[in-house]
């Protein structure tokens, strides 16, 4: 099976640790810029663009960054909710028609009910993925050229139409991650690609297995996705280094306030991510090679694949003997780690995606040039 490899875009913050200021970095549309460049010439899929409070926005980012790359995808959050279906469905269609076809869509529905107050939605998280279901019934079917009339619990349209389609078709593809039974519900019914976080294996096929049998309810199928932070090194000794120097400033109190703002979450797959490691930094290893320390103070991904490119390649390749096509994938800092990622993992994976490689053929990575006369092979 091939892989989809994507990188992600860090608008909510970065830096050389977790947990600190120190070795941060601004978050400006030149470094912005700079990650998406490198991404699209080391020739990652996509990149994901993250979204909530704490983020910049992720449909000005995308679009933002349209005209300053060629070939990358943009996979940008949609929010039932918080807009109009339609004027969802019409956003997606001019991104995707000016992006030539670039666009994916991520459903997200939300999982701190804190957050969600704040920007004006108080459904309880049973509800919200009802809403969520009407949402995109509404935004497939205006989509694919309907006029729409819907009355539902939540939403209500009465002669909705999108006159300009996609360039996609029928529509951008949706991707969507959710642990509960409501949400794989609504990915069995309406999801192109279903999203896990980095849980260990065992428990990905749980999931993987119980989507494929409701898709399969519907005469469906769905593909599968996984989301992933990779700290890869030389060796493996290095790469438990980085990822201890990852955390090295993170403090009790530090983990004991970001717990105690996940515990207030109604997402059952943060409650999932906490459960890996239940905020104890002493058994972080969960899985071989699954490291949870991320997830002690981040939310939503928290776990990375930590070693050396064989055995993170062989990691890989085990999430997708389970099913799992597409690795979205992410490291601190995020510019420098795009390049390491590619550098060390990509020639050891079957890759769907091919290096974007421009100029004279001639010019291939091979390294400085020796005495100014040999190529180093």
């Amino acid at each position: 099976m091939n892989m989809n490899i994507f990188w992600f875009l860090p608008t909510h913050g970065d830096g050389r640790y977790l947990g600190t200021n120190r070795g941060g970095r601004a978050i400006d549309y030149a470094y912005l810029k700079q990650i998406a460049q490198a991404a699209d010439h080391l020739g990652y899929e996509g990149v994901l663009i993250p979204t909530g409070m704490a983020c910049e926005d992720a449909w000005i980012v995308g679009s933002s960054l349209i005209s300053v790359t060629e070939r990358l995808k943009f996979l940008i959050a949609l929010r039932p909710g918080f807009m109009s279906p339609l004027i969802a469905a019409r956003m997606a269609s001019t991104f995707d028609r000016l992006s030539n076809g670039r666009l994916l869509l991520n459903v997200v529905t939300g999982g701190d009910p804190v957050e969600l107050a704040g920007d004006g939605l108080f459904l309880e998280h049973d509800a919200r993925y009802e809403l969520t279901d009407e949402f995109l019934t509404i935004w497939r079917q205006a989509l694919e050229g309907d006029e729409v009339h819907f009355e539902g619990t939540h939403l209500r349209v009465k002669g909705g139409k999108v006159l300009f389609p996609p360039l996609q078709s029928p529509y951008p593809p949706l991707y969507f991650g959710g642990s509960s039974p409501i949400a794989q519900q609504v990915a069995a019914k309406h999801i192109d690609v279903y999203l896990t976080w980095g849980e260990p294996p065992q428990q990905v096929a749980e999931k993987i297995e119980k989507v494929r049998r409701l898709a399969a309810e519907r005469n469906r199928t769905v593909r599968f996705g996984i989301r992933l932070h990779v700290i890869v090194r030389e060796t493996e000794r290095e790469a438990w280094e980085a990822a201890n120097e990852l955390i090295q400033y993170v403090d009790d109190e530090t983990v004991e306030t970001a717990q105690q703002i996940f515990s207030r979450f109604d997402s059952e797959g943060q409650r999932r991510m906490t459960q890996l490691h239940k905020g104890d930094r002493s058994s972080l290893e969960i899985s071989p090679n699954l490291w949870a320390g991320v997830g002690l103070v981040r939310g939503g991904a928290g776990t990375a694949l930590v070693g050396d490119p064989d055995t993170v390649a062989e990691r890989m390749k085990e999430y997708a003997e389970l099913g799992i096509e597409t690795f979205i994938l992410s490291g601190y800092p995020h510019l420098e780690e795009a390049y390491r990622v590619a550098e060390l993992l990509f020639p050891r994976l079957p890759l769907s995606q091919q290096k974007n490689v421009t100029g004279q053929m001639y010019m291939s990575p091979f390294g400085e040039i020796i005495a100014n006369n040999k190529i180093p092979n």
